[in-house]
């Protein structure tokens, strides 16, 4: 379930140079993207400012949201963020400083696709550093009644985003984009080019406000009738012979759309970039009705502010019933040796080489409630500790070529903590991760039981992996 979701950071294998014109500055713009270490993040310098200061990719260095998204810190300022910030995040490089000799990032052709290309070209770099991804566990709403934005964030096993879009326009009607997975935003979602109404691009040639602005580099959307006269001002302002509108689609020059959708699309590209601005890479389930740069930062504001709130909860499992488990209990009958009452897992939702999450649901029919606290029914702490152990019996033998051949046995437990009850009708949700490699078949594992969002019991934990009697 968890095969899309990065599990080190990365960074580039080596520096990049992109150049083209800001949109709004007309500025030609070098930006070079280098290499980091862990944990450094997405920063932007301004290379051509005294001191070259540098100015973190954060939601509370925006300042303007009006036509792009615009961050401002130590005296720099980096405006129209969002497309190179959408291809890091597709891309998942995490780690990368960002030197500009301008102020605006180059518009290229409106898309992400530039980026993501030159990002391919040299190369991405793995960490020795795990990825922390943040789960978000209840629904985080955000609504702009004035401009009628709904914003919601739902828990969710990886990051997707569904985004709605409707202009009262006849040309593009009511829209939606999804993005089911990031390893699809090359394909899907980079591709997808900014677009413009008619009427907005002829106010903001009128007031001189995008000076980079070219009929390459966006989609302008006819909305109304166009006469002989205003195209040839438009052919005169983007210094072309001449201009003409697709009458069926009602897209300037006869500009092909990558997709039906593609407005939609990119929406929810500029979600992409403007989220990454929480700091955090989420696991949750981005819906957006009418998104906009500020709504988008808004919402980002209020899930970044539940994130440092929550922090304590980070990378908690998220089960989700309606997913197919990876075991099933009759697969895991066929692991392990242990039977009832004595096996206490139902499901596994998540194996990798380093980590396991399993599922236990306690009902009130089990045997231990007969006699544990039979007037207020408790579930022991040592079977949750047996609980967890047998999960990680399963990632102990996950790498064996026949792990039926093998059993798991603990030798030593360590900095145990019991913190909430579990109760009939709770959900156990059981992680175990490695503390090291797996050496002379000794498994040093940290367990965490989880119900929701709650920690209920931790431990340090160390198996030994023994072959059973009798098998070669």
């Amino acid at each position: 379930m968890m095969d899309n979701q990065q599990q080190n950071q990365q960074t580039l294998q080596g520096p990049v140079t992109i150049s083209g014109v800001g949109l709004h500055t007309g500025a030609h713009v070098n930006m070079t993207l280098k290499p980091a270490m862990p944990g450094f993040g997405i920063k932007f310098q301004r290379i051509d400012l005294p001191d070259q200061p540098i100015v973190k990719a954060d939601v509370d260095y925006v300042v303007d949201t009006a036509r792009g998204t615009t961050l401002e810190h130590n005296g720099a300022r980096v405006s129209t963020v969002e497309h190179i910030l959408a291809a890091l995040v597709g891309k998942g490089v995490d780690n990368v400083l960002i030197e500009l000799n301008g102020p605006e990032i180059p518009i290229m052709d409106g898309s992400s696709m530039p980026f993501i290309e030159v990002i391919e070209e040299v190369g991405i770099q793995e960490q020795d550093a795990k990825k922390i991804w943040y789960s978000i566990d209840t629904n985080i709403n955000y609504y702009d009644e004035v401009k009628k934005v709904e914003m919601v964030a739902l828990p969710a096993v990886d990051y997707r985003i569904t985004a709605m879009i409707d202009f009262n326009s006849q040309v593009l009607g009511t829209q939606h984009a999804n993005l089911k997975s990031l390893s699809d935003f090359k394909k899907e979602i980079a591709p997808c080019r900014t677009f413009v109404f008619l009427h907005e691009l002829e106010y903001l040639l009128a007031n001189n406000l995008i000076k980079g602005g070219d009929i390459n580099n966006a989609i302008v959307v006819v909305d109304r009738a166009v006469s002989e006269d205003e195209l040839k001002r438009l052919a005169k302002a983007f210094d072309r012979e001449e201009i003409a509108v697709q009458q069926r689609e009602g897209i300037l020059n006869n500009a092909e759309l990558h997709f039906p959708n593609e407005p939609a699309r990119h929406k929810l590209l500029d979600i992409v970039g403007d989220l990454a601005l929480i700091g955090y890479p989420i696991k949750a389930h981005i819906i957006a009705n009418r998104p906009g740069h500020a709504s988008n930062v808004e919402f980002a504001r209020k899930i970044k502010a539940y994130i440092k709130k929550n922090k304590h909860n980070r990378d908690v499992p998220i089960y989700d019933p309606n997913q197919p488990p990876i075991y099933d209990i009759n697969r895991i009958v066929r692991t392990m040796p242990h039977r009832y009452p004595m096996l206490l897992v139902d499901k596994i939702i998540e194996l990798s080489d380093t980590r396991v999450v399993g599922v236990k649901n306690v009902t009130f029919n089990e045997q231990i409630f007969q006699g544990h606290f039979p007037g207020n029914p408790v579930m022991p702490g040592v079977l949750i500790c047996e609980a967890l152990a047998q999960v990680g019996g399963i990632l102990a033998l996950n790498p064996m070529p026949d792990p039926e051949n093998y059993d798991t046995y603990f030798l030593k437990i360590d900095n145990c903590k019991f913190k909430q009850k579990v109760l009939p009708g709770d959900t156990m949700v059981l992680k175990m991760e490695l503390l090291s490699p797996i050496r002379r078949g000794l498994v040093e594992m940290r367990g965490t039981a989880f119900v929701g969002n709650k920690v209920c019991t931790e431990a340090d934990m160390v198996a030994q992996i023994v072959k059973r009697e009798g098998t070669k």
